[in-house]
């Protein structure tokens, strides 16, 4: 029991490291005065969120696997929005 629930547990760090990395970008205002310090946080966040997906990965499920894949796919697309 305890394994499925350290994999239940990433999972969900997963799930709301993507949820904040999403909130970062919703927040980005490329007119803002304060884009640079939006930016920079939303840089903090999809590292994060990486690190925690691919941690994540390593305990997860397939079921759960299949989702972090599409996490990562998200990620990815996000990286080159930023760049």
């Amino acid at each position: 029991m305890p394994y499925n629930k350290n994999k239940q547990q990433a999972f969900q760090a997963a799930q709301q490291a993507y949820v904040q990395l999403e909130e970062a970008f919703q927040q980005l205002d490329e007119e803002s005065p304060d884009y640079g310090h939006q930016s920079k946080e939303a840089h903090e966040e999809l590292n994060e969120a990486e690190q925690i997906i691919q941690k994540a990965y390593i305990v997860a499920s397939e079921h759960q696997k299949r989702q972090l894949d599409i996490y990562s796919q998200e990620l990815a697309q996000r990286k080159s929005d930023l760049i």
